[in-house]
């Protein structure tokens, strides 16, 4: 109840991208291959901008 206005962090933003775009990729693999590499690609880029972030703090 009370962390119904806390705002998120940049890492929480980040995470639920990256849980996106990996089931995106896991959902397109079965149709369109080209298509699921490039989420698998942009999930990538977004998990080294994680490592970044944490190896920032």
């Amino acid at each position: 109840m009370f962390g119904l206005f806390k705002k998120k962090s940049e890492l929480d933003k980040l995470d639920a991208k990256y849980r996106k775009l990996l089931a995106e990729a896991h959902q397109a693999s079965t149709s369109n291959r080209t298509l699921s590499d490039q989420k698998m690609e942009e999930a990538n880029k977004v998990l080294k901008q994680m490592d970044q972030l944490l190896a920032q703090t």
